[in-house]
């Protein structure tokens, strides 16, 4: 039975998945294309751009079920409330500057995410759902700016 260049890159991409990545970058380096694990390259580029999407997508519900909190909940503040949007819009702005491009992505999932969030401040707050405006109060740039912090909403 014959040695197989592509068995050995399939068998190292399943048993050590850092040397994989170190040895596919040498090979790159090298140009020694020939040795390139092609397939498993190209299945993991796809799903370093979804990793990205999610991880933004992720941090963005986060804000926004902070901001609803915040803007629901005044008397129940916290200093944790506040450090969480801070933090996740730090994580988006390094994701943006990363890759600007998802920035069109956000505004395209933003009310998707904003449901997201509805639901589970309404576990987290124990507010009626109906508490909460149907659809998201809050501009893409609003949730992102550091310096946004929604008014209190009185209860009528």
């Amino acid at each position: 039975m014959a040695f197989s260049p592509k068995a050995a890159q399939n068998s190292l991409y399943e048993t050590d998945y850092w040397q994989w990545l170190n040895q596919t970058a040498v090979d790159l380096q090298n140009r020694d294309f020939a040795a390139v694990d092609w397939e498993n390259l190209i299945a993991e580029i796809q799903d370093m751009g979804k990793r990205e999407r999610r991880s933004a997508e992720s941090n963005l519900i986060v804000i926004l079920v902070h901001l609803l909190k915040w803007q629901f909940q005044p008397d129940f503040r916290t200093g944790s409330w506040g450090g969480s949007i801070v933090e996740h819009r730090r994580r988006v702005r390094k994701i943006l500057r990363d890759s600007p491009s998802l920035r069109r992505f956000l505004g395209e999932i933003l009310e998707d995410c904003y449901q997201d969030a509805v639901k589970q401040a309404t576990v987290e707050t124990q507010l009626a759902t109906e508490t909460f405006p149907s659809l998201c109060p809050y501009s893409l740039f609003e949730v992102l700016d550091d310096d946004f912090w929604p008014d209190v909403t009185v209860e009528e």
